[in-house]
Parts: C-alpha cells; structure tokens; sequence
C-alpha cells in the first residue's frame, strides 16, 4: 500500500470520528412540581414575608459563620476531618472520576509494544517446520465512534462522577447539622440534669420535713408516704437523663470518629443553659426556585438523570453498524535471529464492521431498560424536589410557631414559681395543705422541663432551616483530592 493510500485511510479515520453523533435524546429538565411560593397557611404574616426574601441563601452562607459557638465550630472541624460516612463519600468521588477517565479513554486507540512468535508443521506435507515472528507497535481494537456509543457512555460517567460530588457535600451537610443537632441535645441534658439534681435536692429537704411531722404526729402517714414517692420520681427521672446524655454523647462522638475528651468535651458552665448558648445567624429561606441552585442533593438527582439520558444514547447506537480498526507495524521474519534486519519492515491495517442482525431482543431490551432507567431517574429528581420543598416548609413553620410556644411556656414557668412560693408560704403558715404544695412542686418541675424541650427544639429548628435550604458545604474545611476532570 503507498503512502497515498495511508494518507487517505487517515484522513477517512479523522472524518468518522468527526462525524460521530449523539443518540442521546436532548435533555430537557423535567418541570418543577413545587408550588408558586411557600405556604403561608399557619405562618404569621413577617414569617410569610421573610419567607419569601430572596436574600441571602444558606448556601452562601458559611458554616463558620452560621455557628457562633466556639466549642461548637471545633467539634464540626474534628467531624469533618474524621467521620467514616464522609470519608466513604469522599472515595466514593475518586471512584466516579477513575470510571470517568477510563470511559474517557475508550474514546482513543490503545497502542503498545508486541512481539510474536509462531512455529507450526508446513501445510506442504513434506514435514517441515515453519515460523514467523513480528515485532513492533500494534494497536488494539479500537472502534470509531461514529454513532455515539462511546461518548454518551462518557457522559454517563461523567454525570455519574459530578453526581457523587454533590453526593459527597448532601452527606458533609447532613454532618454538620447532625453535629450541631448533637452538641444542643448534650446542653440540653445538661440543663435538665442541673433542674432535677436541684428539684431532688428540694424534695429531700420537704420529705425531711415531712419525716420530723410525721414523728411528731403533727401530719399523716398519707402526707409522708407522697414526699417520698415525689423524692423517688425526682430520682428516677435523674437516672433516665444521665442515661440520655450518656447515649447523645456516645452518638455525638460517632460522629466525630474519635472519644469526647480533652477539650471535645461538652459542659454546660454552671447557672448556664440553652438560653445562654450563642444565637445563631437567621437565614431566609429565599424563593422555591432557589432550591434548585442551592440543595446539592436536588443536583445530584439531575445529574443522575442526565447519566440515564445518555445511556439511552449508548443504548440506541447499539443497533447500528459498529466499525473497529486492529493495525500493527514492525518487523516481521522468518528466522528469529534477522528479526530486526534491513527490509524486514511491514505493517497490516484490519478494518471490521459488525451489524448485528440477531441477538435474540438483548438490544431491544438494553433499550427498553435505559428508558425505564431515564423514568425511574426523573421521579427521583421530582421526588427530591418535593422533599426539599417540604422539609424546608416544615422548617419555617418551626421557625414560625415554636418562639410563640417558648414565650408562653416560659410564662408558664414563671407562674409555676410564684405558685411554687406562695404555696410554700402557706403551707408553712398551716394554710394550704401539703398535697398543694407538692403538687405546686410537681407542676413546676414539668413546667421547667418543658421550656428546655422547647427552646431545645427551637435550636434545632435553626440548625434545620440552615441545612433544608442546603447551607453546609460552602468551604468546607474537608477537601476532596478529587479533581474536576
């Protein structure tokens, strides 16, 4: 073959490759099923409102920033840095990208150093050995793409690999708030432990008392016997929250791959509580639509779609032709010692088409499988819209009602105390009987408890709000050694 012909066979290789099309169908995003805005059913009239701000979303908002707390930011960096789930979904990127950049690599021709070596009886008959070795470079066989099949399989794993990056923030925000969520339950635990140790102590002190009258016969049996089983009450639901706060703080140190000591631990410093904790900056919501650009989760949903679109691309170019070239070039001789002699140079050039023309449906079904895979993709990503939409509706009513629960609630306790007082007072005076005054102690108790809860729960709720509108990632102080490709 001349060198005209080479030339030829070249240019003819470039023009296919040039030529190669997509079969994928053009993607196009699946409209949004969320509503026009949030509902403003149950939320006060600035809730709504605020709601409604497109200021600043979560997203751009720094978790350094958002959490004031000092031991709070450290206890994040240490789960950052440590926890197992993240690490995993760290990998899990540099294994998307390796799929990634081997797909890629199917779009060239693989080329290499061979030698081989062939000895066999003469076709002749007359008892002779023949042999042949080659030597030089070959290249495999490598399919021109002319219909796609290739690169959509590229852009597959492409979609697939920036999938498992925003798969990796959706899994460092969920650490985040998860930690935040942790650290609030243990002060929490704390300040409860702190209102029962001293209503325990109070009720020691009324059952002694109640012991000395009883003696004296100045009370009844009935008044001592309710001192102690309010004492007995006071010591069983000290034993249940020193056992919550052993589990919330075992859980807490899951999350940050490594024991609570040092200067991880979590203490609440005497006379503080909840209340004491530094606010948190307040986040509004912004509009739906800003979900979309915001949930790395509702992202990941999309580029998994984008994966099955272009699967059905591959899927499509699988019925027609597909054109492969094997060629090698060296040198080739009969006699293993003149191998590498003067003008035993040769090359060979093997061109293949094959059409499938039966394959018992495989095709058809490869197909029909990819559709499926695209339809199942699509309400998933719809799916994970409406998800966010709900969670961060769910948030905003928190937001919205659970101030308005605290305020009353903490009036409550307040009563509670001035009831606590005067029914002491008048006990003491021989007015009120005892039960009122343990019952007035009793009722106390629960309200203060309650304010906990409930400022525990608003706390939460903050920390919620931030990671429903996908605040979390931003600048995170873990980074992936994975590299967009």
């Amino acid at each position: 073959m001349t060198t005209m012909t080479t030339k030829r066979l070249s240019v003819l290789a470039a023009a296919l490759l040039l030529a190669a099309c997509s079969m994928a169908p053009k993607y196009e995003r699946p409209a949004s099923p969320l509503a026009a805005d949030w509902p403003a059913l149950g939320l006060p009239t600035n809730a709504a409102a605020q709601a409604g701000q497109s200021g600043q979303v979560a997203s751009a908002l720094e978790w350094q920033s958002f959490f004031s707390d000092p031991q709070l930011r450290k206890l994040i960096a240490v789960a950052l840095n440590n926890n197992r789930d993240l690490r995993i979904a760290v990998l899990s990127i540099e294994q998307a990208r390796a799929q990634f950049q081997i797909s890629r690599a199917n779009q060239f021709p693989t080329v290499g150093a061979a030698a081989t070596g062939l000895r066999q009886p003469s076709t002749t008959g007359n008892g002779t050995i023949t042999s042949a070795y080659t030597a030089g470079l070959a290249m495999t066989s490598y399919e021109i793409d002319f219909f796609g099949r290739v690169a959509s399989l590229k852009d597959a794993a492409l979609s697939l690999y920036l999938a498992s990056e925003e798969g990796r923030k959706t899994a460092q925000i969920s650490l985040i708030a998860a930690v935040a969520n942790g650290y609030l339950s243990l002060l929490a635990d704390q300040e409860s432990l702190a209102i029962t140790q001293q209503t325990l102590d109070s009720r020691v002190a009324s059952l002694q008392l109640s012991q000395l009258r009883f003696d004296n016969g100045v009370s009844s049996e009935l008044d001592l016997r309710q001192s102690q089983s309010l004492v007995e009450a006071a010591r069983v639901s000290l034993a249940q929250l020193q056992r919550q706060r052993a589990l919330d703080e075992n859980a807490l140190s899951l999350l940050l791959g490594q024991a609570m000591t040092g200067d991880l631990a979590v203490v609440l410093t005497a006379g503080q509580g909840l209340a004491d904790t530094p606010v948190m900056v307040d986040v509004p919501a912004g509009l739906p639509s800003d979900l979309l650009a915001s949930r790395p989760d509702v992202r990941q949903a999309e580029q998994q779609l984008l994966a099955a679109n272009a699967n059905i691309g591959a899927a499509r170019a699988a019925f027609f032709p597909r054109i492969s070239l094997t060629a090698s070039a060296g040198s080739g001789s009969s006699n293993l010692a003149g191998l590498f002699d003067s003008g035993t140079y040769g090359w060979t050039l093997a061109p293949q088409l094959f059409l499938p023309l039966f394959d018992a449906g495989r095709n058809q079904a490869g197909l029909e499988v990819s559709k499926a895979t695209r339809d199942i993709a699509v309400a998933q990503y719809e799916k994970a819209i409406q998800t966010a939409f709900r969670e961060v509706a769910d948030a905003l009513a928190g937001r919205a009602t659970l101030g308005v629960q605290l305020n009353a609630q903490q009036a409550q306790s307040t009563a509670e105390a001035a009831r606590f007082k005067l029914s002491d007072l008048r006990y003491q005076n021989g007015i009120a009987s005892q039960l009122d005054l343990l019952d007035a102690q009793r009722a106390l108790f629960t309200a203060q408890q309650a304010v906990v809860q409930t400022r525990l729960l608003q706390l939460q709720n903050q920390v919620t709000l931030y990671k429903v509108l996908g605040g979390g990632w931003a600048q995170a102080a873990l980074t992936t050694a994975a590299t967009k490709p």
